[in-house]
């Protein structure tokens, strides 16, 4: 799920660079871009560092595992 306060960081950021003077575009950017970043992030099927840790974790361990299992079956086969 990717975080609100993430989507307003990066539209607030890109929004500094339109001037002042252009307020109504300003207004306009940031409401579409909001919603255009959401969905278009939403899309992608991102993970949080967190996630992808925790996978990784399970992944290691899956993996030593396999090479345990690997080496057993070795040893039978011998």
């Amino acid at each position: 799920m990717i975080k609100a306060e993430v989507v307003e960081d990066i539209v607030n950021k890109v929004e500094q660079y339109i001037p002042e003077d252009l307020k109504t575009m300003r207004e306009d950017f940031s409401k579409n871009m909001k919603s255009i970043l959401t969905a278009s992030l939403q899309k992608a099927d991102l993970v949080t560092r967190e996630e992808f840790e925790v996978q990784k974790a399970v992944l290691a361990k899956t993996r030593a595992k396999l090479e345990a299992l690997e080496k057993q079956l070795e040893q039978f086969n011998s």
